[in-house]
């Protein structure tokens, strides 16, 4: 499939003028068919890929291939509502150590009522994990099986953030220093706390915590020079995307652009002293669930343009940016309905995981000259 897109340079915060339109041509292929809830992508090379299903397995496309064999040794997950196997991510020293990083709800096994996000580490040995073993979970155990946010990135430093949502019923928590709901967390990549965290030495407070003030944030990438954007759900409207700064509270449930489901006030404040603002939001929700910085070499007109998949009603939004700044917004890929994932590939393409019990993934490239 060959499609021609225009990009409409705009000014302002939300909506502005056109100045400058561009068009560009690329192509869209089915790669994978029949995938259970595709959640999350990872290129161990341009031709092997992992992908996690959240019925729990993780898969291997080889050479375009779907292996009929998931890859052995993956812990068991609590498969129910919003939850189940959701990130997986390699070390950036992957070639060396061979470790993957898997996240996942978990039920407990003293209280089969209470669940987690559990972060597990593994080294992936043919198709197969070994050496399993679980670096965090999140604390106090939830009822729900909703908002883990479960996203994972690392810093230059070594040292990975995850993403932990509020639990959908715990949104209040959001603003406690004692739990992990509505948190971005900073651990070393063995699970221990580093020595620079912004809370360790407050006492009451949980040391690996990082920001806090979240609802739901499922979207986390790192750019060259070091700034974490970050973007999370809102409740009926309000997502929000935003650059996070160590030790900062992003506001819910204080502040929110959103609504409740019912249409009820969350909070009658969209800003407070000490609470920081968005770069961007949507009203309405679009339900933004990953993202990435574009950086390749394929396409050259969007290198630096934020890439935010979205689930309602289903389509990718291309933020141009200036000096950390959205620019202009584009809707793309509006064709293939709710997308989970999205994923730069190493050879530049974009890679969009389809969601659904007959999930798909799609390569997005330039036309063939």
């Amino acid at each position: 499939m060959i499609k021609s897109i225009s990009y409409w340079l705009c000014c302002g915060f939300m909506i502005g003028a056109v100045v400058a339109a561009e068009t560009s041509d690329y192509q869209t292929k089915v790669v994978v068919k029949g995938l259970d809830n595709p959640w999350s992508i990872a290129f161990i090379s341009n031709n092997d890929w992992l992908v996690t299903e959240r019925s729990g397995a993780l898969r291997r496309i080889i050479n375009g291939q779907l292996d009929v064999n998931p890859v052995a040794g993956v812990p068991d997950v609590l498969y129910a509502g919003q939850g189940g196997l959701s990130e997986i991510f390699l070390h950036p020293k992957f070639d060396v150590n061979r470790f993957v990083y898997l996240s996942f709800s978990a039920a407990d096994t003293t209280d089969r009522k209470g669940n987690a996000l559990v972060i597990v580490r593994g080294r992936l040995q043919g198709n197969k994990l070994s050496d399993v073993t679980t670096i965090f979970k999140s604390d106090p155990l939830r009822k729900t099986a909703a908002h883990y946010g479960a996203r994972i990135q690392f810093l230059a430093d070594g040292t990975m953030l995850i993403t932990s949502g509020d639990g959908f019923n715990y949104r209040e928590q959001a603003q406690s220093l004692d739990n992990h709901f509505g948190k971005l967390l900073r651990l070393n990549d063995d699970g221990s706390i580093p020595s620079d965290n912004p809370f360790l030495s407050t006492p009451g407070v949980l040391p690996e915590i990082w920001s806090y003030g979240h609802r739901n944030p499922q979207g986390l990438i790192i750019a060259k020079d070091g700034t974490v954007f970050e973007h999370e759900h809102g409740p009926k409207g309000g997502d929000e995307l935003n650059i996070i700064q160590p030790g900062k509270n992003y506001g819910w449930p204080a502040i929110t652009y959103g609504v409740d489901y019912s249409g009820a006030t969350i909070s009658p404040f969209t800003d407070k002293p000490g609470m920081e603002q968005p770069i961007k939001y949507w009203v309405p929700s679009i339900a933004p669930s990953d993202m990435v910085l574009y950086q390749g070499a394929m396409f050259p007109q969007w290198v630096g343009s934020l890439f935010v998949s979205a689930l309602v009603p289903g389509d990718v939004r291309r933020l141009a940016m200036s000096e950390n700044k959205v620019i202009s917004e584009d809707i793309m890929f509006s064709e293939f309905g709710r997308i989970r994932s999205i994923a730069e590939a190493p050879d530049g393409s974009l890679i969009l995981a389809v969601d659904g019990n007959e999930g798909s993934l799609i390569r997005v490239s330039a036309d063939s000259p």
